[in-house]
């Protein structure tokens, strides 16, 4: 079974608030395409990478929005990306340090893109690919999102008005005459062997405002996120959870497999799919529990439970199975 590509719904946020500005049936179009209704309000849950792909390209060209990739990311920040990323950025003594962070744990935003560092002249180029999207077309929308993520990284660095000299896109695609107007300085290739944009080799050494005075500030360690299916749909289900919780049938439609393929990934894992979504559930209830003080009436809706009655129950149950394998 090929492996499930995931990016944190805080990028598939700006695509649907550019959607919702043009009066489109936002709602009915994610939906059409198995994603979650309201990815804005899980920021750090996750989605599925491919049918966004097709849900943003099928909303381009429906409804006529050019550069729909560009128009997005002006709507990213660097707040928006996981508290993983920015606090290593944040605590990084140079911008080099930074970027090699930056390679290292940008899988917290997508779990199967890759970024690495090319020295060019007088210039580094942040390069990046993705894999598990070959044959998928309009790539460019997260080459955007990949390509200006790394920039809002530099920009810690080098102020908030840094532009690259060159932005790059794997993608045969060139952004249109206005879109190329808001970025006047640079210059863009396209259908390269990878997207990339340019840093100059001189500000490498420049510090990051908040270290300047400890240049040997430290570096928090964060684990890596497992690529297995069963990690991936444990990732991606709890951003459904409050809304409508895929069957089987069509979870493997939105993973791009078949049922049968799905239930011998879970059961070589000793799972069923019902068995894993208590899982999810129980995991979702639990951090609603420990870090909030919501009522349980909204923990058992945030965890995909109608009645508070059964999630208190399935609760109970799930908790007694977990302390006896403590």
């Amino acid at each position: 079974m090929k492996a499930i590509v995931l990016a944190r719904c805080a990028l598939l946020a700006p695509f649907v608030d550019v959607l919702n500005d043009t009066g489109a049936p936002t709602e009915r179009m994610l939906a059409r395409f198995g994603l979650p209704i309201h990815p804005e309000q899980k920021p750090n849950d996750y989605f599925p990478l491919i049918p966004a792909l097709q849900f943003v390209t099928a909303a381009q060209a429906s409804h006529g929005l050019a550069d729909f990739g560009f128009r997005a990311v002006q709507r990213l920040q660097f707040g928006h990306l996981s508290e993983q990323l920015q606090a290593s950025i944040r605590q990084a003594p140079t911008l080099l340090a930074a970027l090699k962070q930056w390679c290292r744990l940008v899988q917290f935003e997508d779990t199967f893109v890759r970024y690495w560092l090319e020295r060019h002249n007088d210039h580094l180029r942040v390069c990046s690919t993705n894999s598990g999207t070959d044959g998928v077309l309009h790539l460019e929308h997260s080459q955007w999102v990949q390509n200006v993520m790394a920039v809002y990284c530099v920009r810690q660095f080098a102020g908030p008005h840094w532009t690259p000299a060159t932005i790059s896109f794997g993608a045969r695609y060139m952004p249109g005459v206005e879109t190329q107007a808001r970025w006047p300085y640079t210059r863009f290739l396209s259908g390269q062997k990878a997207s990339w944009i340019d840093v100059p080799i001189s500000l490498l050494r420049t510090p990051h405002p908040a270290n300047a005075a400890n240049s040997g500030s430290s570096q928090r360690e964060f684990e890596p996120i497992s690529t297995d299916i069963v990690t991936a749909l444990k990732l991606m289900l709890p951003s459904y959870l409050d809304e409508r919780v895929p069957g089987i049938a069509e979870m493997a439609e939105i993973t791009g497999t078949s049922v049968r393929s799905l239930q011998r990934e879970l059961a070589r894992a000793g799972l069923t799919y019902s068995r894993l979504l208590d899982q999810v559930r129980f995991e979702k209830g639990a951090e609603l529990l420990r870090k909030t003080d919501a009522r349980i009436i909204d923990v058992a809706f945030a965890a995909g439970y109608t009645d508070p009655a059964h999630f208190a129950r399935a609760f109970r149950r799930m908790f007694r199975e977990n302390a006896g394998k403590a």
